[in-house]
């Protein structure tokens, strides 16, 4: 069985899900697991978990995104993009300068409603499955982050721009809040993601492509392996007597690791209230996923899982482990 994180090139045509289920084809495993879904007419970066990996979907899923889109300026449809019905048609009659100030004021944080056609829930129902039986429910606005907007061209009435953004920004809402800001309306008419994270589109492999270096025992060495997630934490080895505890997932004292710091090995020491993270103590057992973590291994070099700083108890916690199939 594999185990890593695969960067796929999901193709046009093909839900997330299909990418999930031909390539247990080709693999010839089960456990494998997407880290967001792309819309059927979307193109690009989809990062995909095999084996072990798959306790990471929901990490990956939190990952920054870039995408390019083509917005269409005139066409508001019920699925906002291109591919629905269309609900108004208008000529657009703002200037380029006024398009540019309407799209560049979406930099930073605003609250989107999410549309109806996406797989968000409402009293355990898909939004999408309601909205093919003709519903309309009204869905809360959430907080999402814009982190950079660039035009790459502009030939009224399609504007192309290069999205930066948090998880859970909707690319084909954002073009519809510009059409309404502009009072023309608009529609997404293509989107190509071009990064999740730390995977690229230059690095993205199609199905075919995976099938043939599958085929030709090269597939492994495409690989993200798991501990390559986790390049940002410090690196803590545990001492021998130490390894019967952490290869079974348990808590960790202080004095049962050494860190790696720069060139050295050091003892480590529990960071002080708002050390070196910068922030405040005070959310204690629910501390923020990631925070004050490290990368742990075994005394043999083998990478066991993420431990988390159990603040005021001098110890480590397991907060995500890799142990076992």
């Amino acid at each position: 069985m594999l185990d890593g994180v695969l960067n796929v090139y999901k193709e046009k045509g093909y839900t997330s899900h299909d990418v999930v289920a031909k390539l247990r084809g080709i693999l010839h495993q089960k456990k494998i697991g997407h880290t967001g879904t792309l819309d059927p007419d979307a193109q690009g970066v989809l990062p995909v978990c095999l084996g072990k990996a798959t306790r990471l979907c929901d990490m990956l899923t939190d990952r920054s995104k870039t995408y390019e889109a083509v917005l269409l300026l005139g066409k508001e449809t019920d699925t906002q993009d291109i591919s629905g019905r269309i609900l108004k048609e208008r000529e657009p009659d703002a200037s380029e300068r006024e398009v540019r100030e309407a799209v560049m004021g979406f930099v930073g944080e605003y609250a989107q409603i999410p549309p109806m056609y996406s797989a968000l829930k409402v009293n355990g129902k898909k939004l999408y499955e309601l909205a093919r039986a003709g519903k309309v429910v009204e869905r809360q606005p959430r907080q999402v982050t814009v982190h950079r907007i660039v035009i790459k061209s502009m030939e009224l009435p399609r504007v192309t721009m290069e999205v930066e953004c948090s998880k859970g920004t909707y690319i084909r809402t954002l073009c519809h809040d510009i059409g309404a800001k502009l009072g023309c309306g608009g529609c997404m008419e293509s989107l190509l993601r071009t990064r999740v994270g730390s995977f690229l589109l230059e690095d993205s492999l199609t199905l075919s492509r995976i099938e043939e270096l599958w085929a030709r025992g090269l597939l492994e060495d495409k690989l993200a392996s798991i501990e390559a997630m986790f390049e940002q934490y410090p690196k803590a080895v545990t001492l021998w007597q130490a390894d019967n505890l952490v290869q079974n997932g348990n808590p960790l004292k202080l004095q049962d690791v050494r860190i790696r710091h720069g060139s050295r090995w050091i003892e480590p020491e529990e960071p002080q209230d708002g050390g070196e993270d910068g922030k405040e103590e005070g959310t204690r057992q629910g501390e923020k996923a990631g925070e004050g973590c490290l990368r742990v291994y075994d005394s043999g070099g083998s990478f066991m899982g993420i431990y988390q700083w159990e603040r005021g108890q001098a110890r480590l916690k397991p907060w995500k482990m890799f142990l076992g199939g």
